[in-house]
């Protein structure tokens, strides 16, 4: 028996960068909400997830007053780096788009943002809660029911927002007769690790090898993140340092030199390849965003800023519907953002297939995977689609 009910006007499941980003633009327009988080704050503040910012993502928490450390410490990267046949080819972003992308880590983001909400604006987030359900979500007056602190406790609100992920309770509230989900799942995987050293490049690297694809990416300019395509079923046991770094070496290797910078591997883990789409993204008077209703293969480093493009649709609607009374933005929610998450699932695919090594890869389809780069990296137009994607093309 729930034994204390809270009021707010809007609940928001999960306190990833989608949920403090809604909760913080919603307090800027004077709309309230209480956040529930089923990890501690130290857990999600030191979880290593996207780094790669589109130039509408680090605008918006410019705008929404978020950007002060981004923009004195994130890396404002202005091309990315393409290797293939021992060589490398530049793809120039702001000469062929006019923007740029912005290596800001994704826990950083959090940071600032729980610190903003809790420090400084004083708004309520629970963290550590658990045995959430959600409650009468096709009313007018839905409820999150949980337990906190060994106390059985409430959210009465007018709007649900499931930010909580794609292992999160919100999406499989909303009935199975309803949903139509689509998943693909790629036959290999990603050994990510993160490693005290110096960038060696200014730029991303996404090269293409005939052992498997890699990237060397960074966090700071004291700290890297590379990925290694593996085994599906591949076991971080399997993987010593020293063969980690070998790999690295062999995988980015040029006709005319180059040496990674090596360094202490501080976290290592395998994530699987998939693309997931849920359709619709709403039920009643819950809405979802970010991860809870879609993933996407990391390679075109969209998953971070697909979740703050739904988070701007569902503030605007939530701020119609309270504020003005008028709820067509929200009834309209799951086609407004689908177009666009299914373009970037589009242009990850797209990423990855050109990038990694398939099992199935015959010499012919080895070339055509060559062919196909060669001309990316040759043909303005070409390089110029794989740009105005990356940066973000709304």
């Amino acid at each position: 028996m729930v034994k204390k009910v809270l009021k707010t006007q809007v609940g928001i499941i999960g306190a990833g960068p989608a949920g403090l980003t809604l909760s913080r633009m919603l307090s800027l327009i004077g709309i309230d909400s209480i956040i529930i988080e089923n990890q501690s704050r130290e857990y999600i503040e030191k979880r290593i997830r996207a780094g790669v910012l589109e130039a509408g993502t680090f605008e918006l928490l410019n705008e929404i007053g978020m950007g002060e450390r981004m923009m004195r410490e994130g890396m404002m990267h202005h091309a990315v780096e393409l290797r293939f046949d021992r060589t490398r080819h530049m793809v120039d972003l702001s000469g062929l788009t006019g923007k740029d992308i912005m290596v800001y880590g994704q826990a950083e983001i959090v940071k600032d943002l729980i610190a903003q909400h809790i420090e400084i604006d004083n708004r309520p987030l629970l963290f550590g809660v658990s045995d959430v359900r959600l409650v009468e979500i096709m009313s007018d007056n839905p409820q999150i029911e949980f337990s906190h602190e060994g106390q059985k406790l409430g959210i009465e609100c007018k709007i649900i927002a499931g930010c909580d992920g794609f292992h999160g309770v919100s999406r499989p509230s909303i009935p199975a007769d309803t949903l139509k989900n689509y998943e693909h799942k790629f036959p290999f995987a990603w050994l990510g690790i993160l490693a005290q050293a110096v960038p060696s490049t200014e730029n991303v690297i996404y090269a293409n090898h005939e052992k498997g694809f890699a990237l060397h990416s960074m966090r700071s300019p004291k700290i890297v993140r590379n990925y290694i395509q593996c085994n599906v079923d591949d076991d971080v046991e399997n993987w010593s340092d020293d063969r980690i770094w070998s790999e690295l070496q062999q995988r980015m290797e040029l006709d005319e030199g180059f040496s990674l910078n090596e360094g202490k591997i501080l976290e290592k883990g395998i994530t699987p390849m998939r693309g997931f789409i849920a359709d619709p993204m709403q039920y009643g008077n819950l809405f979802l965003a970010g991860d809870a209703a879609h993933i996407v293969p990391p390679t075109g480093a969209k998953g971070l800023n697909l979740a703050l493009r739904d988070v701007k649709f569902l503030c605007r609607g939530i701020e119609q519907k309270i504020i003005n009374g008028n709820g067509q933005y929200l009834v309209s929610y799951t086609r407004d953002c689908l177009p666009h998450v299914w373009h970037a699932q589009y242009f990850s695919w797209w990423m990855t297939r050109m990038l990694h090594k398939f099992q199935e890869n015959d010499p012919y389809q080895t070339q055509l995977q060559l062919a196909q780069l060669r001309h990316v990296a040759s043909s303005q137009s070409a390089s110029r689609t794989l740009a105005e994607n990356y940066v973000g093309l709304f």
